[in-house]
């Protein structure tokens, strides 16, 4: 048995498809589970410096609950730089808009913050019914 750690290389890991039906769940403990997968820490062959996550599709983004009252409470602020130019907008008010951003937002703090991070964000599918358009590759439903 060798005595080394074993590292994969880039074309040596087989990305698996996932799908995750967002409804009723909450959203920063779906966002983790999702963070996890994307980086592949749930494999036993990961390895830090190489992206060997896997593919995940959201579905049903626009029924994500958040606990308490933080979908009135906390506040996306923007600022342009010109006078006048701050931006607010609640949490409820991008749920009803663009939920697909609210997740992807959550999931997007959870990875590193690198070039490594940002190729492992590529493979996040968030779409706001339960329709997508990756019935081909197959997706294994993710239980949570």
């Amino acid at each position: 048995m060798p005595r080394q750690t074993t590292f994969r290389k880039s074309p040596e890991v087989t990305r698996n498809w996932h799908h995750v039906d967002a409804s009723d769940r909450v959203l920063g403990r779906l966002a983790a589970r999702i963070a996890v997968i994307l980086m592949g820490k749930h494999r036993p062959d990961y390895t830090p410096h190489v992206d060997t996550g896997d593919f995940v599709i959201v579905t049903n983004a626009a029924k994500v609950v958040m606990t308490g009252r933080k979908a009135e409470h906390r506040v996306k602020t923007s600022y342009s730089g010109y006078p006048g130019g701050l931006r607010s907008v609640s949490y409820a008010q991008i749920l009803e808009k663009h939920p697909e951003r609210l997740v992807e937002n959550a999931v997007r703090r959870m990875l590193p913050k690198s070039r490594l991070g940002r190729q492992m964000f590529l493979k996040l599918k968030v779409y706001r019914g339960a329709e997508h358009p990756h019935q081909a590759q197959q997706p294994v439903p993710l239980s949570l």
